[in-house]
Formats: C-alpha cells, structure tokens, sequence
C-alpha cells in the first residue's frame, strides 16, 4: 500500500505539470495570435510648413489682401471709416465704364493725406482725373491714386518719397466731377515693378480702408 499511494503521488504530480504547461503554452499562443493580428499605427508624421507662393496681381483683382504694413489711412482728413461709401462697380459714362475706385466726399479744400508711405511717381493733369498724383510703394507693386484735387500741397514734386498721412493736396471738383459735387477720386493698382504709373490691376479700396 505504501508502495502503492508513492506511485500515485507521483504521476499525480506529472499529470499537474503537463496540465500547467498546457494551459500556460496555450495562454502564450493566444497572446502571440493578439499580437500578430492588432493593427499597429506608426507614429505620426512631423507636420512640414509648406512656403505658399505670392499671388499674382491679377489674382489679387477685386481682393482685399493687398494691403501695406500697418494697413491704409483714411486719405482725406477728418474722413471716419463709417462714413466711407463703397462706390466700386459702380456704372459711369452712362453704362460705358465702370468705376475702378471709391469717391470720398468732403468740403472743397479739404486735406488729401497719403493712404500710405510711397514715391511720387506722376503728378499728372488729365480731363476725366483734373489735378491728379500718383504715388508709388517702395517696392512698385502698389500704386496710390489720388484724383479731381483742388490743387497740390506746396512743394509737392515727382520723385519725392512721402509718408502715410503727409499731405498732398486738396480736394476739389477738377476733371469730370458734378457742379457742387467735391470729393477724392481714390483708386489702388497691383502692378508689377516694370509697369507704368497709369497701368496696374485695379482692386477695390473699400476694404482695405475699413478693416
């Protein structure tokens, strides 16, 4: 019997190894077959800044995102921005043109200030404009005009670099202006640096002096 009962404990205890490395090889299979069929997803990519190209002047026509550090002054003095009216588009000629600028209306005489910092390019005198000036961004691709003035600021001359809000002339009724109607013909041209003072492509002013 003694015999007998050392046998049993002995296979006994076989039997509870190979049980053990049975459920323990199995528990190591299942974990592998996790392993292999769990989606792993690769860390994420460096996000990489990609440098956009200038716009063109002509994509920049009719946009308001032509606009000089620290944005355009009101160019006729005393003038706030909600009292602006977007006169662009507008017909002239009786349907023959349309109107490439805004009109800022104020008393004969009163202050023209440059919207911004530049070079006068042109002081030019012409039918439809009357006393007129161009002025020109340091890098020529923005040209300020200035039209129907009274007269110019004393002084004033071609060449002449000028700053934002230095005054430049008057307003008045010169050109092809409605008797008892003085005000600032005001327009902006995107051109590129080899074109003339009087080409450009004309964008609406509106927004740039109201944001």
């Amino acid at each position: 019997m003694g015999s007998s009962g050392r046998g049993y404990d002995w296979r006994d205890k076989l039997r509870t190894i190979a049980a053990t490395a049975a459920i323990t090889s199995a528990g190591w299979i299942l974990v592998g077959a996790v392993l292999l069929t769990r989606r792993v997803d690769p860390p994420p990519a460096a996000q990489v800044q990609i440098p956009l190209p200038s716009a063109s002047p002509q994509a920049l026509a009719g946009t308001s995102t032509v606009q000089p550090p620290g944005g355009l002054i009101i160019p006729v003095e005393g003038v706030g921005r909600d009292e602006l009216s977007d006169t662009w588009g507008q017909s002239r000629s009786g349907g023959a043109r349309r109107h490439e600028a805004i009109d800022i209306t104020a008393p004969q005489g009163t202050p023209v200030l440059a919207a911004a910092p530049g070079v006068v390019e042109k002081l030019f005198v012409s039918e439809r404009g009357g006393i007129t000036a161009y002025v020109r961004s340091a890098d020529r691709r923005v040209i300020y005009y200035y039209a129907h003035l009274d007269r110019y600021a004393p002084g004033l001359s071609e060449q002449q670099q000028v700053r934002a809000g230095q005054l430049l002339g008057y307003v008045g009724t010169t050109g092809n202006v409605a008797p008892g109607g003085p005000h600032l013909h005001f327009a902006v041209n995107v051109a590129r640096p080899e074109e003339k003072w009087y080409q450009g492509t004309p964008v609406n002013p509106y927004p740039l002096l109201t944001r």
